[in-house]
């Protein structure tokens, strides 16, 4: 494919994609691009769908179970898709598509790997109901993950308990002792991130878009998932992000985007860094 034909098949005769063919973002419906992809082709996807309105956006509409098909056949063996998603609120109760999307992914032959949670800063409500601070990130596997980076924290206290022992200073004063021995661990489940204006990304242009994601929730998948060299797809690309830290941890990236305005905002977005990464990857 070509930016002026772009119709043509997305790889060579040898299932090769050239540089600048992989690493682009596609005004187009997310179905059109997965279609020209081969069989096993994707090492992982980060995405987003549009907020719950999953059938309109922008005046679009999607169909989510033929793209649940297509992700899984375009998925390597081991590849991942990280699903990251909400439910809306409705006449007080939640609507639960989070959880038929899940399990429809099951339905197309993906395991599910994982149910992280995304936590982040609440939007004050009004009504009765605790306030609504985290989304759902469902890590779906095409059989066992090929990939996982594991990323570590530290913990204080050895196998992450509390020395409730007590000890004696000079003074003859007593105090609970705690250990001293840092060591890591891997990373919960459950990551939180501040979101808004300067916190979820610096690039002004991004907050053009209605929903970006946080950068540093797009990174964590990245590395936790993929290596250097693998190729990351997002059927909903927004703003850039996933294009942007996909540039930065040196991996290739597809991304679509059916809204023209937001192809726009995104290309403008990552110039620079394409920049950046043309001069890294091309010999």
């Amino acid at each position: 494919m070509t930016d002026e034909n772009p119709g043509e098949s997305i790889y060579n005769d040898r299932g090769i994609l050239s540089f600048w063919i992989m690493n682009k973002i596609y005004n187009e419906n997310c179905l059109d691009t997965m279609s020209r992809m081969k069989d096993d082709f994707i090492d992982l996807t980060v995405t987003s769908p549009p907020y719950e309105n999953l059938r309109t956006y922008n005046g679009y509409s999607f169909d989510f179970e033929s793209i649940a098909k297509e992700l899984y056949r375009v998925t390597k063996e081991g590849g991942v898709v990280v699903w990251v998603v909400g439910d809306a609120t409705l006449k007080g109760s939640e609507s639960g598509n989070s959880f038929r999307q899940a399990l429809y992914f099951m339905e197309c032959g993906f395991n599910l790997h994982d149910t992280m949670i995304y936590s982040k800063n609440s939007v004050p409500l009004t009504h009765n109901r605790y306030e609504q601070d985290f989304e759902y990130m469902f890590i779906f596997s095409k059989s066992k993950p090929k990939t996982f980076n594991a990323i570590l924290i530290d913990k204080i206290y050895k196998d992450n308990r509390v020395n409730t022992s007590m000890k004696r200073d000079k003074k003859g004063n007593f105090s609970k002792g705690f250990r001293s021995d840092k060591k890591q661990k891997i990373k919960g489940n459950i990551w939180r991130y501040s979101v808004g204006g300067g916190i979820s990304t610096k690039d002004k242009i991004a907050f053009k878009h209605p929903a970006i994601f946080p950068e540093k929730l797009v990174n964590d998948h990245i590395i936790s998932w993929s290596n250097e060299g693998d190729l990351v797809y997002d059927c909903f690309m927004g703003s850039g992000t996933t294009a942007k830290m996909s540039i930065l941890n040196k991996r290739n990236y597809i991304g679509s985007e059916i809204s023209e305005e937001y192809v726009d905002i995104a290309n403008k977005r990552i110039k620079q860094y394409k920049i950046q990464y043309s001069l890294l990857w091309i010999k």
